[in-house]
């Protein structure tokens, strides 16, 4: 039977692989073809849309990992569209991915039903990604629910996260670089390819064992504050989520 501890540290992998796979999707890319915008100007329009119409501070602010002048240029590059159109296209790209990938998987009904649960009565504070986008209307036919969902899980536990990395005084950097990347929707990788992907600056310092050390410190801090938000669920319920979302992630 797992507790919510262990269920919030089995859950983190393909919660964020499949809660963010559709941001590097043939769906995502389709809508930056069809409407004018570069890759980074949908991610932050689509994703931190839900803020509304803000300074690049804002975003910079919930956007922790990335780079601050990245973070505005892809912002204010977007600007051409609006940031409802632009949560409505990116929630959209997040279901057409779920159907394509889930389509076949009978367990999305009760995936979806569990983490809806977890999300419904989940706190927001210090999490304002995922309290925006808690707030978009979910989709009815189960892949597609249960792909937004993880998506929705997938931001609650990236604001702890982030809150967590900065109490432990490390710079967005040096978690980047000190962090094992293997649930990302890039599949395996490392933190320099990371820092690469989010479009830091090179050269970049090598990790000593200080730093990893704090690193892992932090991740056991996100899956504590991520407990708390799974106990909602009993262990039979925790089981059952576990198992669901195993099967989902070897598709």
């Amino acid at each position: 039977m797992a507790d919510p501890r262990t269920t919030a540290r089995l859950a983190k992998g393909p919660i964020g692989h499949y809660g963010g796979g559709f941001m590097v999707s043939r769906e995502a890319k389709a809508l930056c073809e069809e409407y004018g915008l570069g890759a980074r100007e949908l991610y932050f329009r689509g994703r931190c849309g839900v803020l509304g119409e803000c300074h690049a501070d804002v975003v910079t602010s919930v956007a922790v990992f990335f780079p601050p002048a990245h973070v505005e240029e892809g912002w204010n590059g977007g600007r051409k569209m609006s940031a409802e159109q632009a949560v409505e296209l990116y929630a959209g790209a997040c279901r057409a991915w779920g159907r394509r990938r889930l389509g076949g998987y009978d367990g999305c009904a009760r995936l979806a039903e569990l983490l809806e649960r977890v999300v419904r009565q989940a706190p927001v504070d210090g999490a304002p990604l995922f309290a925006g986008w808690r707030a978009v209307p979910l989709a009815d036919d189960p892949p597609a629910r249960a792909a937004q969902l993880m998506h929705v899980v997938r931001e609650l536990r990236g604001g702890l996260h982030a809150s967590a990395v900065i109490a432990a005084g490390l710079k967005p950097l040096e978690a980047t670089l000190a962090a094992d990347h293997s649930g990302s929707p890039l599949g395996q990788t490392t933190g320099e390819m990371m820092a690469k992907f989010f479009q830091w600056p090179e050269p970049y310092p090598v990790p000593d064992q200080e730093m990893v050390a704090r690193r892992a410190a932090v991740e056991d801090t996100t899956d504590d504050l991520m407990a708390s938000v799974f106990s909602v669920l009993d262990d039979h319920e925790s089981d059952v989520l576990i198992e669901l979302l195993r099967f989902g992630q070897a598709r």
